[in-house]
């Protein structure tokens, strides 16, 4: 089915199999109206179905450009005029929505920090009480699936029924090679406890860099998306935003043909094949927690016998050591460090917890009083 019959369907909110995933492009920034035409108009040549445009810029920094404001709900009213193509934007706060609403914004989507603000949102929903239209939800900065939930939560309650959400990657700590870190597991979280809600990635602010935009993409669409948000630019290199997330619509088009386009259930798979397959990923999850439950009842005893001892819980030396052999092991498994590092300082941390609790007579392993032993 083509992607024209994806956009007659979106007034009912339908998401149907396709030889293309369902696609929101264009720039990061409404720039100028010039800019914004020869975005629309190339990436209407190249399929694009809707188009994207930051018309307000939230940033960090107050001296950062910030968007050209309502002047460019015109450009994309001219857009949707001379294209057909459907209009989208961001909505930060009621003014916006308002301002959106009266423009014929077709979509709306809310921030990854607008949904990390629960007072923020509630004032959204309560401005779109009553409105039919279809609404985005990109997930919070912070990696919390109940903070997106209940934004999506609060949408519902206002009497929005076209409710889906926007997968752009967490804000972290760490050191990555991504932008915003994606933690899959938050998403597939998402779309188990809401299982119907359209979800779609937004690469450009996962990866920051348009060489992962690719397999990036095509993961999403491995993970059974509904389709991708991506950042495309007439200009990329001298974007007035994020120029280094940003492709033109030719290489976006290539993009969109290289990847893989997977079934739930193909024809012709043996389920037979799979059942034992998954009966044997069962066997091994209840090996592992056997494994960990006598691990941490090790760690119980040593938390003992540091108590009689009068030892600190933490020994910096024995815990590197613990963890560069761990790493060295993994790797002749075929393991990446970033796994095994995080599966044993999620151990480690357990570890000192059970040590802890035995240090100050609460509760063990059992739920039972440690005082006295």
């Amino acid at each position: 089915m083509e992607v024209q019959t994806i956009i007659k369907k979106f007034a009912d909110w339908e998401f149907v199999n396709t030889e293309k995933p369902f696609l929101i492009a264009g720039p990061c920034s409404a720039e100028t109206e010039e800019q914004v035409m020869l975005s629309a108009y190339e990436l209407r040549n190249a399929g694009v179905e809707v188009f994207r445009a930051g018309i307000w810029k939230p940033r960090t920094r107050p001296d950062s450009f910030e968007g050209v404001g309502s002047v460019g709900l015109k450009w994309l009213q001219r857009v949707k005029r001379e294209t057909g193509m459907l209009i989208t934007t961001e909505v930060a706060n009621v003014k916006h929505v308002y301002e959106a609403l009266r423009a014929g914004v077709d979509i709306l989507w809310i921030g990854a920090r607008t949904t990390a603000n629960p007072f923020a949102i509630q004032e959204i929903a309560d401005a779109l009480s009553g409105v039919d239209i279809p609404v985005f939800v990109k997930n919070p900065v912070n990696p919390d699936v109940n903070l997106w939930l209940g934004a999506i939560e609060r949408l519902q309650k206002a009497g929005i029924t076209r409710i889906g959400a926007i997968h752009r990657g967490f804000s972290v700590s760490e050191h990555s090679i991504y932008r915003n870190p994606p933690s899959w597991q938050i998403p597939i979280e998402l779309k188990r406890r809401l299982p119907d809600l359209p979800l779609l990635c937004d690469p450009s602010h996962i990866g920051g860099k348009k060489e992962l935009l690719q397999s990036l993409s095509q993961k999403a669409m491995d993970l059974n998306y509904d389709g991708l948000m991506i950042e495309s630019h007439p200009d990329p290199d001298n974007a007035w935003s994020d120029a280094g997330q940003q492709v033109t619509a030719a290489s976006l088009k290539m993009i969109i043909k290289s990847l893989v386009l997977r079934q739930v259930n193909p024809e012709g798979i043996s389920y037979d094949t799979l059942e034992d397959l998954r009966f044997r990923i069962d066997k091994y999850d209840n090996e592992l927690m056997d494994i960990l439950q006598k691990r941490m009842e090790t760690a119980e005893a040593i938390g003992r016998y540091k108590k009689q001892s009068n030892m600190t819980i933490l020994q910096p030396d024995r815990w590197g050591e613990v963890i560069e052999n761990s790493l060295e092991k993994g790797r002749k498994r075929g393991l990446s460090d970033r796994f095994t590092s995080k599966i044993f300082k999620a151990i480690h941390e357990e570890s000192i917890n059970k040590q802890t609790a035995i240090m100050n007579g609460e509760s063990g392993l059992n739920g039972q009083s440690n005082k006295g032993k």
